[in-house]
C-alpha cells in the first residue's frame, strides 16, 4: 500500500519585479507541476486504504476524536485545493490571451504567479483571500496531520488484528489439548488462565478495531515520516507469553500421561525397598538388644502411611485420567520417596552400629592372634590369658562392648611388647 508523499514547496516570491515572457512561462510551468503533485497527493490520500477503513468503522475513544478532526481537515484541504485551482486557472487564462503577452498581461500574470491572492471560503480557514505561499503552507500542514492519523491507524490495523487472530487460533488448539488432559477452568489454574487469555484477546481485538490510535506509540523523535512511531503490542506480548507458559505446562502434563505407569512402578519399588530396609532395621534392633549390653540403640519407626496413601491416590488419578492432578503429585512423591529410602538406610546403619563395632573388635583380636602365632608366642601365658578373656567377652551374649574393647586393647599392648625384638649387641644373632 503506497503512502502519499509530502507536498512540494511553494512557487514564486512576492514583491519581485515584473516577469518577462520566458520567466512567466517557466513560473507557470512550475506552478502547474506543483499543482499536479498536490493533486496526486490528495487523490492518493483520498484513496488510502486506511482512510477508507476509518471512514467505514465504528470508532471510539481517541481515534473517534482524531478522525472527526481529520475529516474536517480533509474537507478544508479540498476547499484550499479548489482555491489553488482557481488561481492556476486564472493564470493560465491570462497567459492564453495572446501569444506575446502585453505589459499589462505580464504585470497581472506576475502578481498571480508570485503569490497573488487566492479566494478561500470561510470554512477553509479564516476566509477571504490569502497568498499562494500561505495557501500551500496550509495545505501542507493539514495534509501532514491528516496523513499521520490515517497511516498510524492503518499501521495498527495491519499489525495487531492479524496477530491477535493467529494467537487466538493457537489458544484454541492449546485449550482443546488442555481439556483432553483435564486442564479445565475450575479444576486447574492453567485452565482458568486459558479463559482469562481468551477474554483478554477478545477485548483487545475489539478495542484495536474501534480505537487503533490508542495502540499507537509515537516515535517522539521529530521524524518527518508519516505516522512516525510503532504499534503498541504490550498487551498482545503479555498474552502471548502467558499462553506459552501454559503450553509448557500442558506439555508437562502430557509427558506425565505418557510416562505415568513407569514412574508409578519406580515409586512402588522405592517405597518397597524403604519398607524392607525398615523391617530389617527393626529385626536388627532386636538382635542388637539381645546381643549387645550397655548400648543405646535408637528406635525404628514404621513405614510412612502418608506416602503410601499418596501413592494410592496417584494410582487413582491415573486410573481416572486426571493427569493435571497426577503431575504435581508424582513430582512430590518421587522426591519424598527417595528421602524415605535414605531415612530407612540411615536407621538401619544406626541400629546395627554396635554389631559393626563388635565385628571390628573381633577382626582386630584375630589379626593380633595370627601375628603372635607367626612369632611363636602363642603359648605365652600372659598372651593366652588376655586373648581368652577378650574372646569370651566378644563371643558371649550380651556383649559389653566397652569392657570387650578394653580387653582387646590390653591383648594388643601385651602382644606388641612381646613381639618387639631385643637390641643387637653386635656379637651375634639378636
Amino acid at each position: 500500500m503506497g503512502v502519499p508523499g509530502p507536498f512540494p514547496g511553494s512557487a514564486g516570491r512576492p514583491d519581485a519585479p515584473v516577469l518577462d515572457r520566458e520567466e512567466a512561462d517557466r513560473a507557470l510551468a512550475r506552478l502547474g507541476a506543483e499543482y499536479e503533485a498536490i493533486e496526486g497527493s490528495l487523490l492518493a490520500l483520498q484513496d488510502h486504504a486506511g482512510r477508507r477503513l476509518l471512514e467505514g468503522a465504528e470508532l471510539s475513544g481517541v481515534t473517534k476524536e482524531r478522525w472527526g478532526e481529520t475529516e474536517r481537515s480533509l474537507a478544508v484541504l479540498w476547499s484550499l485545493f479548489d482555491a489553488y485551482t482557481e488561481v492556476l486557472t486564472a493564470a493560465r487564462e491570462v497567459r492564453a490571451r495572446r501569444r506575446w503577452p502585453s505589459a499589462e498581461d505580464l504585470a497581472e500574470l506576475s502578481e498571480v504567479l508570485r503569490g497573488g491572492a487566492a479566494p478561500v471560503a470561510a470554512g477553509a480557514g479564516d476566509g477571504g483571500r490569502i497568498g499562494l505561499e500561505e495557501l500551500v503552507g496550509r495545505l501542507t500542514g493539514l495534509y501532514a496531520r491528516s496523513l499521520d492519523v490515517i497511516v498510524a491507524a492503518d499501521a495498527v490495523w495491519s499489525a495487531l488484528p492479524a496477530r491477535i487472530d493467529l494467537l487466538a487460533e493457537e489458544l484454541r488448539r492449546t485449550r482443546s489439548l488442555a481439556h483432553s488432559v483435564g486442564v479445565r477452568p475450575g479444576e486447574h489454574p492453567a485452565g482458568d488462565d486459558l479463559e482469562r487469555i481468551t477474554d483478554e484477546l477478545a477485548r483487545l481485538r475489539a478495542q484495536v478495531i474501534a480505537d487503533p490510535l490508542a495502540f499507537w506509540v509515537s516515535s517522539g523523535a521529530g521524524s518527518a515520516a508519516p505516522g512516525g512511531g510503532r504499534p503498541d503490542t504490550v498487551r498482545y506480548d503479555r498474552a502471548a507469553r502467558a499462553l506459552e507458559d501454559i503450553r509448557r505446562e500442558v506439555a508437562a502434563v502430557l509427558d506425565v500421561r505418557q510416562d505415568a505407569e513407569r514412574r508409578l512402578m519406580l515409586l512402588r519399588d522405592v517405597l518397597s525397598r524403604a519398607d524392607r530396609t525398615l523391617t530389617e532395621a527393626r529385626q536388627a534392633r532386636g538382635e542388637v538388644l539381645a546381643k549387645i549390653a550397655a548400648s543405646e540403640v535408637p528406635a525404628v519407626s514404621g513405614p510412612s502411611t502418608v506416602l503410601h496413601e499418596q501413592l494410592a491416590a496417584a494410582a487413582e488419578y491415573r486410573r481416572r485420567a486426571q493427569w493435571h492432578r497426577l503431575s504435581p503429585l508424582l513430582d512430590s512423591l518421587e522426591e519424598r520417596a527417595e528421602d524415605e529410602l535414605q531415612r530407612a538406610r540411615e536407621s538401619l546403619t544406626a541400629v546395627t552400629a554396635p554389631l559393626a563395632v563388635r565385628a571390628e573388635l573381633r577382626g582386630r583380636l584375630d589379626a593380633y592372634r595370627a601375628r603372635v602365632t607367626r612369632h611363636g608366642l602363642s603359648a605365652d601365658p600372659l598372651l593366652v590369658e588376655r586373648y581368652d578373656l577378650a574372646r569370651r567377652m566378644l563371643w558371649s551374649a550380651p556383649c559389653d562392648l566397652r569392657a570387650a574393647e578394653q580387653a582387646v586393647w590390653r591383648y594388643q599392648d601385651a602382644a606388641a611388647e612381646a613381639i618387639v625384638p631385643e637390641p643387637w649387641d653386635g656379637r651375634g644373632e639378636p
